[in-house]
């Protein structure tokens, strides 16, 4: 029995052993795919081959997805679907097949800079980390300061940037810590530095909550008690109920609007990818069923903050982005964004996402943190941060206030309480009110698990423990 067990063993390895051998392949080999292609919606993404991993990668905007191989010309995606790279008769790249759809090769000779590929380039194995202040930049309005006296733990912090460094924290594109109101850590890896905009993915949703309130704050909303439907007259939706008639704009914010949208749910009618490929999001939503009623259940639906998004364009009559730097970005100095609202079908591969710099995002948690104002003004009332900051519902296990997470991170079994505005792929605003600090992530690990809540446990909140 025993040399039977062996013999298995023997077999499974060799076999294993074999299919990973058959399935190597080199860097040189994964140039060949590399390249502009066409892509769902009339867009397009790039392919890419890291040096680094030995990895092929889609590039959809600014988020990397790898792509790993099964046999010659056929790659599994993260959904494990099989993307197939197409020949021509003289066996050079055309374009791929995924889903039974074609899509061409565009232009073959795309420059991919070494950087996007290492948290550091040209670092040494006996690399030391070494502290530099972040410098005050007299444009954005941020106070800087140091390290001392601040009760962060700086032989903590060296550690967390030698393991983001050495690659043992992957994909993460900055870390920045604002305490007792100055800016006193700052550091950006990979391509990234202070200026360059990064996707901000569900984070968004916490500043469509702050112009929520704003135009609230205004009279051009005269309350988070108005019907959804009634700004949306000229529209005829499916199943519709008096449950559908009296969901709220509170309602959406607290993300307990009843409809059929649950994304840790995948038999919910809400399917987030069908949204985004729908030709119209505000009807695709508002058409689910209803099973809950408004304010009952907390389910997370990124329909909710994307219908209270067109709400606050009709109620300012101007565009979310537009309203946003007339009042919000305007009043913190934000002029470097991009923000392109168009809750349809060519939104599909960037969500209606906001893109900032990481500074501009660590602005809003400071806000928020001084309960609203910013320079000596009040640009959000103080009543609409303590609102947003209380729980209004529990949403995926977590409280939950007005599109902001309420979480807490547990250190040595020390509870610290932050509120969040977090999006997918490591995009993390924490305010902690306690610390009087706000800590801000960004980072790449998209539909995988991000590091940053453990950055924060390990790295830099045991400073406050005692």
């Amino acid at each position: 029995m025993k040399k039977e067990y062996l013999l298995l063993l023997f077999l499974l390895s060799a076999y294993f052993g074999h299919t990973q051998q058959k399935n190597k392949i080199t860097y040189e080999q994964l140039k060949e795919y590399e390249g502009s292609y066409e892509y769902t919606n009339k867009t397009t993404l790039k392919i890419a081959a890291s040096p680094k991993d030995t990895l092929l990668y889609a590039i959809i905007n600014e988020s990397k997805y790898p792509l790993k191989p099964t046999e010659k010309d056929v790659f599994q995606n993260m959904s494990k679907e099989n993307v197939t790279f197409l020949r021509n008769n003289t066996g050079a790249i055309t374009g791929y097949s995924s889903e039974g759809n074609t899509f061409n090769l565009l232009n073959k000779k795309v420059v991919f800079p070494k950087e996007m590929w290492y948290p550091r380039l040209n670092v040494t194995k006996d690399f030391k980390y070494v502290y530099v202040p972040p410098k005050k930049d007299p444009l954005d309005g941020l106070a800087t300061g140091t390290l001392d006296n601040s009760g962060l733990d700086k032989a903590l912090l060296n550690e967390m940037m030698q393991k983001i460094v050495n690659g043992s924290y992957p994909n993460v594109h900055s870390v920045l810590i604002i305490k007792d109101g100055k800016l006193v850590f700052e550091e950006y890896f990979y391509e990234y530095n202070k200026t360059k905009l990064h996707e901000l993915r569900s984070a968004t949703k916490s500043f469509v909550s702050a112009l929520a309130g704003i135009a609230i704050d205004k009279g051009l909303i005269k309350s988070k008690d108005e019907t959804v439907l009634s700004y949306f007259k000229d529209y005829t939706f499916k199943h519709l109920s008096d449950d559908k008639r009296e969901i709220t704009i509170e309602d959406l914010l607290s993300n307990e609007s009843g409809l059929d949208c649950d994304v840790s749910n995948p038999k919910t009618e809400g399917n987030e990818t069908a949204m985004n490929n729908s030709a119209d999001w505000i009807q695709y939503t508002l058409d689910l069923p209803m099973i809950a009623i408004p304010g009952g259940n907390g389910m997370y639906c990124s329909g909710n903050p994307i219908v209270m998004g067109k709400i606050i364009e009709r109620a300012t009559k101007m565009t979310l982005p537009d309203f946003a730097k007339q009042t919000l970005f305007k009043d913190l100095g934000i002029t470097n964004f991009k923000w392109n609202f168009k809750p349809d079908a060519s939104s599909a591969e960037t969500f209606c996402q906001l893109y900032l710099n990481s500074r501009d995002m660590a602005k809003l948690g400071l806000l928020y943190l001084n309960k609203g104002t910013w320079n000596g003004k009040q640009v959000i009332s103080k009543n609409w941060v303590q609102e947003s900051f209380t729980k209004h519902s529990v949403v995926q296990g977590v409280n939950y206030g007005y599109l902001w997470w309420l979480k807490y991170l547990e250190v040595n079994g020390v509870r610290f309480e932050g509120k969040v505005a977090q999006g997918n792929g490591g995009q993390k605003i924490y305010v902690w009110e306690d610390q009087n600090m706000i800590t801000v992530i960004t980072g790449g690990n998209y539909n995988s698990q991000s590091s940053s809540d453990e950055l924060i446990q390990k790295y830099i909140l045991p400073a406050f423990k005692n």
